[in-house]
């Protein structure tokens, strides 16, 4: 039994995490899923992963995919049925559906298909606008608050 946490406090006390606690939620809930097809993530660079499917037997044109705002769909459905009688079929070939949660600003820059592995290609692509950026100090004069204006007391200059 997997256990249950109460993610209430953090939505809460917290503001813009909106969409992280409720993956968070939503992962808790989730039943055992099928892991076929299996599949790799790799990193392959700061910004850059790869995605690498064993989809053996499937063509290019039995496979979709599907990229929504923060997430990918890769779907396999194969064609027709075959008039083959198989003494063993040991090659699956059953239609599939696996999604991948992106995150922001994750985007897919290719697929191919080669020796029985779709490779997906993704980039993280930050905007310009989001990117920390340096802000230069300039110099000003100094300036008096209103209300405090120094006043310069002039005393009279007496000789003793």
């Amino acid at each position: 039994m997997r256990p249950t946490f109460d993610f209430s406090p953090l939505f809460r006390s917290s503001v813009g995490f909106d969409r992280m606690l409720n993956l968070l939620e939503n992962t808790s809930r989730l039943e055992a899923v099928d892991a076929w097809p299996p599949y790799d993530i790799v990193k392959t660079g700061q910004d850059s992963y790869r995605i690498a499917m064993a989809v053996a037997g499937f063509t290019p044109e039995e496979l979709t995919l599907d990229h929504e705002p923060n997430l990918l769909v890769v779907t396999g459905q194969k064609g027709g049925e075959e008039n083959a009688q198989y003494l063993h079929r040991g090659i699956a070939q059953r239609a599939f559906k696996r999604r991948f949660e992106l995150a922001d600003h994750v985007k897919v820059t290719g697929a191919s298909l080669a020796d029985g592995l779709l490779t997906i290609e993704l980039v993280r692509e930050i905007p310009e606008a989001m990117k920390p950026r340096r802000i230069e100090i300039g110099r000003a004069e100094p300036q008096s608050l209103p209300g405090t204006e120094t006043k310069q007391i002039e005393g009279d200059q007496q000789a003793a």
